[in-house]
């Protein structure tokens, strides 16, 4: 049996690699998505003050590091059997909506966008971010340097540094946000609205114009028949920092609807041999294999799970283009490219939210901590994070100091359906033996468009990043071997 190995896995978050299995005739028989990295910070951090938490896990992830913050901060403010002043959860959300805005623009033009603007078969040194900006213009570069350079500093206003913030304490924040700061902040929000209006135009013009491109958002390639959990309020619509857990199945019927400190009730982690990251699956429908339809216990999070879970937008330019993407798509909708036309509708929402944020009297408030403890030593915080739903589960001793905790992360959510998008990209591509650069990039395309962290998924003390591509005939041995150092 010959065997193709993509080896790192290119634009994402972390390090992992895809085995592409041919059968005699050179189509494919079967192909798996592996992280290789080791996981570890559920035991590294045993013994630890329950306080440094918030400071300790936001190292797990360069990209993504105000979720694990505010998650973090979620679980404290429960072992501590606490409610955070207004004030607080006002700038912790502002917080999260700056994260939420510069993670999806890092995504969609750094990671995603080049496959669509550039082209997917286009040479691998135009298919980049520099190869976006010269086909749409050097004034995109400029404007999503300068959004994320702005959303960075009010993170770090807020929680000390941008990358790795330390921010938050249990029952609020450390220091408030100064009236005279107020100014800067509702400016960064009003470009931001702006610039989520131009990206969703330049995304239907480049992408949704094209019919090349649209077809593939809507073939059977990219179509993944699976459940969806993600975050609503009490209306139904998308929120991301405290509401209930919502399920639908693959033909949009709810399953459940949950606190998520009720989460292991509902949500069953497994291991497989070939991969470091641990599988999820609904718990009360067991496990059914790695499989898609009506009777799949797989389920995914992030844009376009929080798109067919939700019964709209919260904010209203973001319910506008909602309701266009509802559309053309219908709900639920299963084609895996249209995560990334959901990410950017979720950055609208974002940007809505931060304006909306930034004209709130209460935000400079200086009742930002609540200290009536009640320690209880278990606690549960859950956030939307841009690729999905967000678990933080610790457990104390009397001392405060870290017994046990469980971190449940949007990559191991999806884990399995991305597996199975690959296989299922990869068999439509690779047929007959015909195996070329661009049929591997669109089958990477597969999971591209998940934005998976395999940071936050898995660990591993020393990492490298080598390209080894080895093709193998029907009998096991290498012809060809491509190979970067």
């Amino acid at each position: 049996m010959e065997r193709i190995t993509i080896n790192p896995v290119t634009r994402l978050e972390g390090h992992g690699k895809i085995d592409i299995f041919l059968d005699d005739r050179g189509d494919v028989k079967d192909a798996f998505f592996q992280v290789t990295e080791l996981r570890g910070f559920e035991r590294f951090c045993v013994g630890r003050p329950a306080e440094e938490m918030p400071r300790i896990v936001p190292n797990i992830c360069g990209v993504c590091p105000t979720p694990h913050n505010l998650a973090s901060l979620g679980a404290l403010d429960a072992i501590y059997g606490v409610v955070p002043p207004p004030t607080a959860a006002l700038v912790r959300r502002l917080q999260y909506d700056a994260n939420c805005i510069e993670d999806h623009y890092i995504h969609f033009f750094f990671l995603a966008g080049p496959d669509f603007v550039v082209g997917p078969e286009a040479h691998p040194a135009e298919r980049n971010i520099l190869g976006l900006i010269s086909k749409a213009g050097v004034d995109v570069g400029k404007k999503v340097i300068e959004v994320r350079k702005r959303t960075r500093e009010i993170i770090q206003m807020i929680a000390g540094k941008p990358a790795h913030p330390e921010g938050g304490l249990p029952g609020g924040l450390s220091r408030p946000i100064p009236e005279c700061e107020r100014p800067r902040i509702i400016e960064t929000a009003d470009l931001c609205v702006d610039f989520a209006q131009y990206a969703l135009q330049l995304f239907k013009h480049m992408v949704l114009a094209n019919d090349a491109y649209l077809d593939s958002m809507l073939s059977n390639t990219y179509n993944l028949q699976t459940c969806y959990m993600g975050m609503v309020d009490d209306d139904y619509r998308q929120a991301y920092y405290g509401g209930m857990l919502r399920v639908v199945d693959p033909n949009g019927k709810e399953l459940a609807l949950f606190d998520p400190c009720a989460y292991a009730e509902h949500i069953a982690e497994r291991v497989e041999p070939w991969t470091y990251i641990k599988l999820t699956y609904l718990r009360k429908l067991g496990w059914r294999g790695m499989t898609e339809g009506d009777t799949t216990s797989l389920y995914r999070v992030g844009p376009l799970a929080r798109y067919n879970v939700a019964g709209g937008m919260s904010t209203p330019l973001a319910q506008k283009e909602h309701e266009q993407m509802t559309a053309v798509l219908g709900k639920p909708a299963h084609n895996t490219l249209a995560y990334h036309w959901a990410r950017l509708v979720e950055a609208l929402q974002a940007a809505e939210d931060m304006q909306r944020i930034s004209r709130d009297p209460l935000l400079t408030g200086t009742d930002i901590r609540n200290m009536n403890y009640a320690f209880t030593g278990r606690g549960v915080g859950c956030v939307e994070a841009p690729r999905g739903v967000l678990i933080h589960d610790y457990e104390t001793d009397a001392q405060g100091l870290m017994r046990k905790l469980n971190l449940v992360v949007a990559t191991q959510h999806n884990a399995a359906p991305i597996g199975l998008s690959v296989k299922k990209a990869a068999q439509d591509f690779i047929r007959g033996g015909e195996v070329r650069e661009g049929l591997l990039n669109m089958t990477e395309m597969a999971f591209r468009a998940y934005d998976p962290c395999l940071g936050c998924a898995t660990h591993t003390l020393l990492g490298e990043t080598p390209m080894k591509i080895s093709i193998r005939d029907h009998r096991g041995t290498v012809v060809k071997t491509l190979e970067r150092s």
